[in-house]
């Protein structure tokens, strides 16, 4: 999952931007209108000039012997000769009047604008500090002794119940807010041992031996990470300290699809969207500890785990990934040490989709199709994969079929932005049709609910509930063993929800820690930093090979951004000619249509998907083989 956009906050720059300018542009007014009076003026000497010696000339006419009534018509002329010099002094005294109050006026314009620019941005300082407690308040909320109740002891509406005492501590005023939320069917209650295997046999429906469940789940998370022969790199030059004003771009995007619009490298990591796809796969040993598990419900917690696991990589990471150039290839080949081999492929560019494609030796396989729809909804940024995710066990051929849910950027408008996830997720094992659903609580500041917390329930084909999940999706994830379950007593808006009495908890999944300085290098994890790492022998189409996205890297982002501009007009250059070559006679209706009709991708081809009824790629071989050989002269030179 993807998405998004760094934490860079300049809303001051356009302020300094734009107060010389209207400075200038007053200061330019008011020497037109100076220069306009000097004229007035000019016209003004001119009319007095020749008013006088208009007049001397009547009075020279009225000094000669002429008729009476000749005499009448001159001194009507002479008159009107002196009302007229008379309204054009009034005109241009106005206009010096005029004049003088504008000079007057504009400074104090010019005052009033220079203090409301200074207000504002006093006012945005005074947000971003409110941001930055707000966070900190936050923090110091979740880490108060007594918050967070022990996860194994007691869930209700699918999260933590405090005990009483805790309880009765906080603020009264917000509990009303738990009745606006969508709350889930279950209350858990964890009992003795002894007690639930009496209660267990007592029923006699439980499949499952929960101690030859600890042999599997016990300590799954705790595999320690594969040794390579490769020695890989710990570490990428530091992150420059760009600064760039994230609004001033995103202003006019609302409603869009964000796919679009070109964005400089100022907004990205220096990874692609093929390679964060990649990164789903750091917790595979989830996968290979799951290929031993003689249970299904107990294969489907680990596999739930693994889908909540991929989420764990973003909490941090708010920039956005590069998007791929069409037919750009990411190949991850480390049977070593992870013991699989990866390959994405970006099959589409508008709508953005990438295939993928997981062989491991130790017994699975897992394929997807993600495409990518991103909207700036105003205030945040919705990123919505869309495609399903296929897993397969060979050995027991149990196969796993779920979407993943949509993320969140906030505070895209003032404060640090910050990435939630939220939906339900649905995991499907269409040989036993054994289910999990998964829902991802949304962040609310007036919830007692812990922050990106996740609840689950895994239930068999019948609907019995065998397991349920808890925990969080940028921490760690557990199960508990269900040994009874009973319908509670309805609540007082009439909703029911379902007792579940369990074991105690069991650890699934753990985030392994982040390495040394990663908060100077885009939070990338282990696995991240080595993604990215040249290495001999992949296709020329490769992510690593692509200079933008490695100028990036290095630290040199202007550079960088000249690239991505090259890249993007050759992307479009070679765009238009597969659409000529198309050719107007095409029967496809839209543009999108007529495009992907046009384009072949190389190492995928479109299949129709029998679980879904959906048409998806599907890796159809020879990138491997053509790896062995060194035979890549099928490749586009999309660089």
């Amino acid at each position: 999952v993807t998405t998004l956009f760094s934490s860079t906050d300049d809303s001051g720059d356009d302020d300094e931007a734009t107060t010389p300018a209207d400075k200038n542009e007053l200061h330019h007014t008011l020497k037109n209108l100076s220069l306009k009076l000097d004229d007035l003026s000019t016209c003004n000497d001119l009319i007095a000039k020749h008013g006088a010696a208009l007049q001397r000339s009547l009075t020279e006419l009225d000094g000669l012997k002429i008729p009476s009534e000749s005499g009448e018509k001159l001194k009507v002329v002479n008159e009107r000769a002196t009302l007229f010099r008379i309204t054009s002094n009034a005109m241009i005294n106005a206009c010096r009047d005029f004049l003088e109050l504008a000079e007057i006026h504009s400074r104090k314009w010019q005052r009033a604008l220079q203090y409301e620019q200074e207000q504002r941005v006093h006012l945005e300082e005074t947000i971003e500090q409110l941001a930055k407690q707000h966070n900190s308040l936050e923090r110091a909320f979740r880490s108060a002794p007594g918050r967070a109740a022990n996860p194994s002891k007691s869930f209700i509406e699918g999260s933590l119940l405090t005990p009483k005492g805790e309880d009765s501590e906080e603020d009264e005023d917000t509990e009303y807010f738990d009745a606006m939320e969508d709350s889930t069917s279950f209350i858990t209650v964890i009992t003795e041992a002894k007690e639930d295997r009496k209660a267990e046999g007592s029923t006699g429906t439980s499949s499952v031996d929960w101690s030859s469940a600890d042999n599997v789940l016990d300590g799954a998370s705790l595999v320690p990470k594969g040794s390579s022969k490769v020695k890989r790199r710990v570490r990428i030059p530091n992150k420059p300290n760009y600064s760039l004003n994230l609004w001033s771009i995103m202003k006019n995007c609302i409603g869009r699809e964000l796919s679009r619009i070109p964005m400089p490298v100022n907004f990205n990591e220096p990874l692609s969207m093929l390679q964060r796809l990649t990164e789903d796969l750091e917790y595979h040993h989830l996968l290979d500890k799951a290929v031993h598990c003689t249970s299904s419900v107990e294969q489907m917690c680990l596999v739930a785990a693994f889908s909540v696991s991929s989420y764990s990589t973003t909490v941090h990471r708010i920039a956005k990934p590069f998007n791929p150039m069409l037919g750009e290839t990411f190949e991850l080949d480390r049977l070593d040490d992870m013991g699989l081999r990866s390959l994405c492929e970006q099959v589409s560019h508008h709508p953005p989709s990438a295939a993928h494609y997981v062989f491991s030796k130790h017994g699975w396989s897992l394929w997807q199709e993600i495409t990518i729809s991103s909207k700036f909804r105003g205030k945040y940024i919705s990123i919505m994969p869309l495609g399903a995710i296929h897993l397969e066990f060979q050995a027991s051929g149990n196969h796993y079929v779920w979407r993943k849910s949509t993320s969140t950027v906030h505070n895209i408008i003032v404060g640090k932005l910050w990435i939630d996830q939220s939906g339900d997720i649905e995991i499907v094992n269409h040989k036993t049709n054994d289910r999990c659903q998964l829902k991802f609580l949304p962040y609310s500041y007036f919830s007692k609910e812990a922050a990106r917390k996740v609840t689950g329930v895994v239930s068999d084909s019948q609907g019995k509930a065998h397991y349920v999940l808890s925990g969080s999706w940028d921490e760690q994830m557990e199960c508990s063993k269900v040994v009874h379950s009973s319908p509670s007593s309805p609540s007082s808006d009439g909703k029911q929800k379902t007792v579940y009495q369990t074991l105690s908890a069991k650890l699934l999944w753990k985030k392994y820690p982040l390495p040394e300085n990663a908060e100077n290098m885009y939070y990338f994890s282990e696995l991240a930093l080595t993604l990215n790492e040249h290495e001999e022998g992949v296709a020329p189409t490769d992510s690593r090979l692509r200079p933008d996205q490695r100028l990036m890297e290095k630290g040199c982002w202007d550079e960088a951004n000249t690239e991505k501009q090259r890249l993007e007009e050759k992307q479009r250059l070679s765009r238009r000619r597969r659409l000529e070559a198309c050719g107007p006679g095409s029967s496809c209706s839209s543009e999108e249509e007529k495009e992907a009709d046009a384009y072949t991708p190389l190492w995928f081809e479109k299949r129709l998907d029998p679980l879904t009824g959906e048409m998806a790629c599907v890796y159809k071989g020879g990138y491997w083989e053509a790896k062995e050989k060194q035979d890549w002269h099928m490749c586009p030179n999309i660089f």
